[in-house]
């Protein structure tokens, strides 16, 4: 009975029913996917598809790449998992020369499904991360898994691989297609440097490739923000793209949502909005790149991290640690674990009555509360786990009107900006999600 409960409550809200849409996605795959595998032989036998995984970076490495081959790109092309990547296979036209997906997983022999249909001439593997750890428990196992990708290419295809990434790097090993390397390290075939923040405008580097060079002008910020315009420089190139032509695109790409957003409030202050997730390698990066922003002063609202490895007590310590290195004013949202935050982040050397654990605040009460306190000049980081869509807190500091405060969300494929229950709240609605 609770289970006929939840289905009927799920269809009385737009939002439940997104989330009927998304186990549909699920279920409907073993369908799906030989449809997918047809189209891919029949309609684009003669088409060049680009597939990008890995555990992070992927939907910024396929907006750039999409940006440096200048084929057709949309915010829900980086649906990446079960029927989505079908549907989005379907989404490339038959006269297409060329496509680029990103394909993500969440469990061991997923990958292999997605290779056979998908059959790409180039893969580009970004990074590996503890993402998804409790399906894959190591990074061994996570880089096993996410290989399948690169040994799907024949002998005449490509491998654009993280050449700081020592996992990444190990699937040079898995193909006897060609290897292209990009990162910062001088031995990657396609390198960065002289990287620069461009306050406030994104950042500017310069992208070496053997003899040549070009000044790329990113809006993006963060070192990290770096790599996805390095894999799409080096398939750009493989592909003999025009390059000159790739560099300008990138200078008018906007971040993606909820990574490394910039946003200035009509009082003066700035947000950091990398609120889509926050798994630890994800946070840590987040911190770092937060910490070399100028500011006269910086806050953070932190949510918990995503599948924590490990203590979790040693991590959440390490967390405030960082935390308390960069910021004046941390607002840590979540359970009793983030008192380890807390303690971490003092001993960095914040004072005790600027560090708040609001287990019991809701969106809007933590909203209110930095609008009291932020000041013109300031720089706020938010950023937590998926679930928590602290992306609320974001919205409702740019004067958009929020009246959902659940402490949790489970919605897949709706963001907060386009959620119908933003606005309208979940007043006399059970909230099922």
């Amino acid at each position: 009975m609770r289970f006929l409960r939840d289905i009927i409550g799920l269809m009385r809200t737009p939002a439940g029913r997104s989330k009927f849409l998304s186990a549909w996605n699920y279920a409907s795959f073993p369908l799906m996917w030989p449809v997918g595998a047809l189209y891919r032989r029949l309609v684009l036998r003669r088409t060049r598809i680009v597939a990008v995984v890995g555990s992070l970076g992927k939907t910024t490495t396929l907006a750039s790449v999409a940006a440096a081959l200048r084929v057709p790109h949309r915010a829900r092309d980086n649906a990446n998992s079960w029927s989505e990547v079908v549907w989005c296979l379907l989404r490339v036209r038959p006269a297409a020369t060329r496509a680029a997906l990103e394909v993500g997983i969440a469990k061991p022999g997923q990958m292999r499904w997605y290779a056979w249909m998908l059959r790409p001439q180039v893969t580009v593997v970004t990074s590996i991360a503890s993402d998804h750890n409790r399906s894959l428990p190591t990074l061994e196992v996570t880089r096993m898994e996410k290989a399948a990708m690169v040994r799907a290419l024949g002998r005449e295809g490509l491998a654009v691989l993280n050449g700081d990434d020592s996992n990444v790097l190990w699937m040079r090993g898995q193909t006897h297609a060609r290897v292209i390397t990009f990162g910062f390290g001088p031995e990657n075939d396609v390198r960065a440097e002289d990287w620069q923040i461009d306050w406030p405008h994104g950042a500017r580097f310069t992208v070496r490739i053997g003899t040549r060079s070009w000044l790329v002008r990113s809006r993006l910020f963060g070192r990290h923000m770096v790599y996805p315009f390095l894999a799409a420089l080096a398939v750009a190139d493989a592909e003999g793209a025009d390059m000159d032509a790739a560099v300008a695109a990138f200078a008018s790409m906007e971040p993606v949502y909820g990574r490394m957003e910039l946003f200035h409030l009509p009082g003066g202050a700035w947000i950091l909005a990398d609120d889509y997730k926050a798994s630890q390698e994800s946070l840590f990066t987040a911190l770092e790149a937060f910490g070399e922003m100028p500011a006269p002063r910086r806050l953070a609202v932190l949510g918990e991290v995503n599948e924590p490895v490990g203590s979790q007590h040693k991590l959440y310590r390490e967390v405030g640690r960082q935390a308390g290195r960069h910021a004046a004013r941390i607002i840590l949202c979540g359970g009793g674990k983030l008192k380890n935050a807390r303690t971490g982040a003092i001993r960095a050397g914040v004072k005790p009555e600027n560090v708040t654990i609001s287990s019991t605040m809701t969106v809007l009460e933590i909203a209110a509360l930095l609008e009291k306190e932020l000041r013109p000049g300031d720089l706020l980081l938010v950023k937590g786990r998926t679930d928590q869509r602290l992306r609320r807190v974001v919205l409702k500091l740019q004067g958009r009107p929020v009246r959902c405060t659940i402490p949790l969300c489970h919605l897949n494929g709706l963001d907060c900006d386009h959620c119908p229950m933003l606005e309208r709240g979940w007043e006399g609605i059970r909230a099922v999600t």
